[in-house]
């Protein structure tokens, strides 16, 4: 169970600093230097790690034999500077997302083609459900979520604001939805995506 635990939070530290550091990285190519100027553009989890979010959480989740999930702190990314914020804020929304899909896509190859021990099987196979699930968690669009962000650089600039005044509430909107079990369509996708890559889902 320990080992388990400690391979649990490994993985999600590296799912989610990736995740927010690609954040930073592509608003930074867009033209909006706020991270780097804050010193979050970088792979030095200490700058990324929430103690609630990144270890808390996912530890106490294990423990209650719930699925894994976690944050890191939000990068700071100030959309107005950059070049074209409408479109621009579409593609640093999306940074997160795919690239936890290029992570789990990675661990699903070393996971087909690497021989490894059990353990090794079963690090990768975590690997690979925590990126998916939160890539696709994250692009539900529910502000402040990423997916938030893609549909308000689509939405007319009127409605975009009205849109993003739900923002201030979007946390107990996400807790009432998965009360309700409304988003399991998140963990079906995860099943489907491996399902496609020839795995199953259980990690």
């Amino acid at each position: 169970m320990i080992l388990e635990t400690i391979q649990m939070i490994v993985v999600l530290l590296v799912a989610v600093i990736l995740h927010e550091y690609s954040h930073g990285w592509v608003a930074y190519r867009l033209g909006d230097p706020t991270a780097k100027m804050m010193g979050r553009l970088t792979l030095n989890p200490l700058r990324h790690i929430d103690p609630m979010g990144s270890i808390a959480v996912p530890f106490l989740l294990k423990m209650a034999h719930l699925p894994p999930f976690g944050w890191a702190k939000p990068v700071p990314v100030d959309f107005r500077r950059l070049r074209n914020p409408k479109i621009d804020m579409i593609w640093v929304a999306m940074a997160g997302p795919l690239t936890n899909i290029a992570l789990a896509a990675f661990f699903g190859l070393l996971l087909k083609f690497v021989p490894l021990a059990e353990q090794g099987q079963h690090f990768l196979s975590l690997g690979i459900v925590i990126n998916l699930f939160l890539a696709f968690f994250n692009l539900v669009p529910i502000p402040p979520l990423d997916g938030s962000r893609v549909v308000m650089g689509l939405l007319p600039n009127q409605v975009a604001r009205f849109y993003s005044q739900l923002e201030p509430f979007g946390f107990i909107i996400v807790l009432v939805l998965l009360n309700f079990g409304m988003l399991d369509f998140v963990w079906e996708l995860v099943s489907f995506v491996m399902g496609k890559w020839g795995l199953s889902l259980n990690a």
